[in-house]
Formats: structure tokens, sequence, C-alpha cells
């Protein structure tokens, strides 16, 4: 109630205030590509039940390692799943793979967690209710990911669509591992110069 009385009751501007503490994964291995591919085309069932028959065409927006290879794997799950992918665009459902990376400041804070698991007796620990038989700090910490938190970013738009509107539609935030963050920018586009040449031998 002090700290409320405190505060004035107009301001210029808003307060900064934090969200909600949230999780977020981080991509650090191809493995985590192909989960995300399945993720995908998992969500898309439901949306293109009504679909199935219309055949898809899966492509990339950016030529990026991670894009190709999230191509390849999303038409790997949509095929098992039943669904027919083709080569050519023509008269089909496009299912379009665009990604964007942003970078922020790096060392960004972070609190991990608070307090330590409590032992119950040798060996065994209790964490948020769970009486687990291993290493304390193993256990308890491995959800975390090692280090600090990475200041690159990834955001995944897929969708799936006609000429005329969207069908389904997927949007997804990972962290990536900084060191791995050219797997995932788009390539600068190199300019070729043209010369004349006059004259001869």
């Amino acid at each position: 109630m002090l700290i409320a009385g405190c505060t004035t009751p107009f301001s210029e501007t808003p307060i900064a205030t934090n969200f909600p503490t949230s999780n977020q994964l981080r991509l650090q291995a191809a493995s985590h590509w192909d989960t995300i591919s399945d993720d995908v085309a998992k969500k898309f069932s439901a949306s293109l039940s009504n679909n199935k028959s219309t055949p898809l065409y899966v492509q990339a927006v950016q030529t990026t390692p991670f894009n190709r290879a999230v191509t390849n794997q999303l038409i790997t799950s949509l095929v098992q799943n039943g669904y027919t992918v083709v080569k050519n665009p023509s008269g089909t459902l496009k299912v379009d793979i665009d990604t964007q990376v942003v970078a922020f400041s790096p060392n960004r804070s972070q609190g991990k967690y608070g307090g330590e698991p409590t032992p119950l007796t040798v060996g065994v620990w209790v964490l948020g209710g769970l009486t687990i038989g291993a290493s304390p700090k193993t256990v308890f910490k491995s959800e975390w990911a090692a280090g600090a938190r990475p200041k690159t970013e990834i955001i995944i738009n897929t969708s799936v669509s006609d000429e005329q509107q969207y069908i389904a539609r997927s949007t997804n935030v990972y962290y990536v591992a900084d060191s791995d963050s050219s797997l995932y920018a788009q390539l600068p586009q190199v300019q070729l110069n043209t010369f004349n040449v006059k004259g001869g031998l």
C-alpha cells in the first residue's frame, strides 16, 4: 500500500513494466528443426481436413540453410500425413515458409529460477511436488538453456493459401544461439558489375 501510494496518478509516458514470465525454446540442433516441421504439419491437419485432396506446393520465401532444411522436412511430414505435395505450383494450395531474424541488445537480464530443490533423503529431492532420484543440479536446471540469453531470435510464419485467402497460418518464435545466426539469416545479394570492353587484339 505504501508503494502504491508513492506512484503518481498521472504520467507523461507509460511506466515500463515486465511481461509475466514465459518460456521460449532455443533451437540448437537440426533435430529441433524437424520437430518444428512435424508440429506445423499437425497444426495444419485440422485446417486442411476439407482440402486434403488438393495438392500442396511448399516453398521458402528466403533462401537460408534453415529454410531449406525446414522446407524439405515439412514436405516429408506432409507426405507422411497423407497429403499430395507436388513440384509445380500451378493449381495448388501454396505453403509458404517465411522467417525473420531479429537481434536485440546483448546481455539482457534473465531470472531463470529462485530457490533450490529441497532434499528429502540421500539422493532424493523434491522439485515442485515431483520426487526425483537424480542429481539436484542436473534435474533442477535441466530445463534452462545453458549460457547467457541469446540476443538473436527467429520468427517463423508458415501459411497455406490460395490466390484469394489464407486457409491456415502458424507463427512461432524461438531463440537462436548467436553463434548459429548465419544458419537463419538471408545471405546478402551479390551485385555483379558489367564492363563493356572496347577494342581488340
